[in-house]
This record gives structure tokens, C-alpha cells and sequence, in this order.
């Protein structure tokens, strides 16, 4: 093991991105841990940072570590490799605090545990998928030891070609909405290829300027999202929960709309349980009538001298229910009242 590293990473020079690879994702997985602690409020756990009343967010702390690791491995000689891959560690950590914010910094908007802070997950995997395949020797569109030429050779011109193609597929696949396949594929071009064939998303930039909602290609598009899309996102979303933790707050913006929401739910709950009342309220009142015309039958057939069985007795209940709940009573005429005749006064 220590000497394929030497040989994959130390020989080839690759040693500082290993530093930044590796300090970035122990920063970021840091970085959630601690954030999920200070979120469970755990008793004897330091909370968030703050000056006075303002909340010191980490991706200020991110932006000085990039800063301090960006210009000290400018500023150090190629011949001091060690110095550049401290430099290269601070960084990573530095960017795993910005990444690790990204939704706040794209959305201006504290929104870390939010549905939308999923975007900050999504930028530290692009990052760290993007950094792996780097590390692991593959160049951008398929040159990994494409040797310099001159400018107006054969092969400068095939490089050229080849990068302005792979350009273009990439374009298309991210406006297709394909943003994994528009970015792995520049290092592997076979991948531009299939994501700008294939029928682009549904909400997409591509879908809405050149899918018509009613044509073959759109309802293509929405039953791979169903069939394929929508379970490998339940998958992606799993991952970052288990990760990152739940973002399952609401966003400030949206809780007065929240509560209304809440509020109409109560009132549709309380509707809702008023109806079955009534309803129950109604059924039992048919019962005690159906019982009480049984009863009335029976007593009338019992005088006559007649037998009459049960069953038909209590068919001959359920249409007089029947007949009482659906037809209603004539109204009763209110009675005029007469006018008083005076009496006739006696004359003297």
C-alpha cells in the first residue's frame, strides 16, 4: 500500500491534492458532526459562535482559511513540497467550510437546514467526485498524457476540436437538466454523450424550450423521472441525511404561509369531525324511529289478532324511515288572524 502511494501520489506530484482531498472531506464530516450536535442542543456541547447578536456563520471562517492556504501556496517555491502541501490542507478545510455553506451564500438566506441546504450537500459531492477523479490521474475530456505540440499540427487541432465538442455536449447535458452527467463527463466523454441523446428532464431549461406538454418526448421524459430518476433521488437524499442530518425545517419566508396552512388543516379536521357527528347523530336517530314503527307495527298486528313476522316487520320500519327522512311535512298554514269587531257603544 505505501508503495503504490508513493507511486500513484508522492512520484507523480499528486502529493498536495491528496492533502487538500483528504482535509476536505475530514473538515466537512467534522463540520456536520458538530452542527448536528449544537441542533440537538447536547448538554455540556458548545453552541453556535456568535459577536454579540450576530451569528458568526462558518463559512466566514472558511473564506480566512482559503484565503491564508490559497496565497501561501502561491507565495511558497516549487522546491518546498511540503510547505505547499500545508498549504494545500488549510485549503481544503477552508473549502469544505465555504461548500459546507453554499445554500446560504446561493440563496442569501439562512436556509442551512432547509430543504434548500440540500444544495450545500450536493456542491461538497460534485467537489469531492470532481477532486477523486483528478486524484486518481483522469484529465478533463480524455487528454490525461496528450503531449504539446505546436499550434498548427494535426493533433493541436484534433485537441482543440475535441474540447470545443465536449464543451458543447456538456452544455447541453446541463441544460437538459443532467448536471452529474454534464460534469463527470468531462472526464469521461462517453458520458456527454448518452445525457445529450437522451430526453432531457422535465422542468429543465431543454424541456421547457423544445418539449411541447403534450408531445411524446415530454411524457417520455416525466415516466423515466417517475420509473428511474425519482428513486435514485429518494436514494441521494437517504445518503445525505445520514450524513448530513434532516433538513426538514421551514424556511422563514414560507411560515406564515405555514401557519395558514396549519390553520386550514385544523378547521377541515374540525369540519371533518363535525360531518361524522351529524352522520352518527342521523343514524342512530333512524334506529330509535325504525324501533319505535317495529314496535308500532307489532302492537297494531298483536290487536288485530294477527301474526306478522319479524323480518317483515322491520322492512315495513325501514320504509317508513325511509319515506319520513326523504319526504318532508306540508308546511302548516299560519292562521290569519280575524279582525276584532268593535262593540257598539251605547248612546244615552
Amino acid at each position: 500500500m505505501i508503495d503504490l502511494f508513493r507511486q500513484r501520489i508522492v512520484e507523480t506530484g499528486r502529493l498536495p491534492l491528496f492533502g487538500f482531498f483528504t482535509a476536505f472531506i475530514v473538515t466537512f464530516v467534522l463540520t456536520r458532526v458538530v452542527v448536528r450536535l449544537i441542533r440537538a442542543n447536547v448538554s455540556g456541547w458548545f453552541g453556535n459562535v456568535r459577536a454579540g447578536d450576530t451569528h458568526v456563520h462558518h463559512v466566514v471562517f472558511g473564506v480566512v482559511l482559503m484565503l491564508v492556504g490559497g496565497i501561501a501556496s502561491l507565495a511558497t517555491p516549487d522546491a518546498y513540497v511540503a510547505l505547499d502541501c500545508i498549504a494545500a490542507v488549510v485549503f481544503g478545510a477552508g473549502s469544505a467550510l465555504v461548500l459546507d455553506e453554499f445554500a446560504l451564500l446561493l440563496h442569501l438566506s439562512d436556509v442551512y437546514w432547509t430543504e434548500k441546504g440540500r444544495a450545500s450537500v450536493d456542491a461538497v459531492f460534485v467537489a469531492i467526485a470532481v477532486t477523486g477523479l483528478l486524484l486518481l490521474g483522469i484529465r478533463p475530456f480524455g487528454f490525461a498524457d496528450a503531449v504539446p505540440d505546436p499550434a498548427g499540427s494535426v493533433l493541436a487541432q484534433a485537441y482543440f476540436a475535441s474540447t470545443v465538442a465536449d464543451l458543447v455536449l456538456a452544455v447541453i447535458a446541463l441544460l437538459k437538466g443532467k448536471i452529474w452527467t454534464g460534469l463527470i463527463g468531462l472526464f469521461l466523454p462517453v458520458l456527454l454523450v448518452v445525457g445529450a441523446i437522451r430526453v432531457a428532464r422535465p422542468g429543465s431549461p431543454w424541456s421547457r424550450w423544445r418539449y411541447d406538454p403534450d408531445s411524446r418526448k415530454y411524457q417520455r421524459a416525466v415516466r423515466r423521472e417517475v420509473r428511474f430518476r425519482r428513486p435514485l433521488i429518494r436514494a441521494k437524499i437517504w445518503v445525505q441525511e445520514f450524513i448530513a442530518g434532516r433538513h426538514d425545517l421551514i424556511p422563514p419566508e414560507l411560515l406564515p404561509r405555514a401557519a395558514d396552512a396549519a390553520d386550514r388543516a385544523r378547521r377541515r379536521r374540525l369540519a371533518r369531525a363535525a360531518r361524522k357527528a351529524a352522520a352518527r347523530d342521523q343514524r342512530r336517530a333512524a334506529a330509535r324511529t325504525r324501533r319505535s314503527v317495529a314496535d308500532r307495527l307489532q302492537r297494531r298486528a298483536f290487536a288485530r289478532g294477527r301474526t306478522v313476522s319479524r323480518l317483515r316487520t322491520r322492512a315495513a320500519a325501514r320504509r317508513w324511515t325511509r319515506r319520513l327522512t326523504t319526504e318532508q311535512p306540508p308546511p302548516t298554514p299560519t292562521p290569519t288572524p280575524r279582525p276584532r269587531r268593535k262593540l257598539p257603544t251605547s248612546r244615552r
